[in-house]
């Protein structure tokens, strides 16, 4: 199991901004914060954190959602909250037969994932 990731952000105030409205549908909540850093907790664990570093390396964060519902909200959110659509919420059968996800990028390009699974996805 991951305990936590941390994800590079270049404009802390803009990235803490996205993650409190596209997560909230998922669950999290802002835990932790402090300058240039800040933690979010689902389920009671602060799992996924935004660092501000100078140097931004694009990466994949995948959320799992509890339901198809969660995976809209999330993408909706995340639009509204200054997305870019990298793939609307919809069966991505190429990954499993019952992969029910949506992807946007962030402000910094990151692949930003909401996914559900078996009986949440039907």
């Amino acid at each position: 199991m991951i305990e936590h990731i941390s994800l590079p952000v270049s404009n802390f105030a803009q990235a803490k901004e996205f993650y409190l409205a596209a997560l909230e549908p998922l669950g999290y909540k802002l835990n932790m914060d402090f300058e240039g850093a800040a933690g979010f907790m689902e389920g009671g664990h602060t799992s996924f954190w935004i660092v501000e570093k100078p140097e931004i390396i694009n990466i994949h964060v995948a959320f799992l959602a509890k339901n198809k519902d969660a995976v809209h909200m999330f993408y909706d959110a995340a639009m509204k909250a200054g997305a870019t659509d990298h793939g609307a919420p919809g069966p991505r059968k190429e990954y499993s037969p019952d992969y029910y996800a949506a992807f946007v990028l962030d402000r910094d390009d990151h692949n930003i994932e909401a996914v559900c699974y078996g009986e949440a996805a039907a």
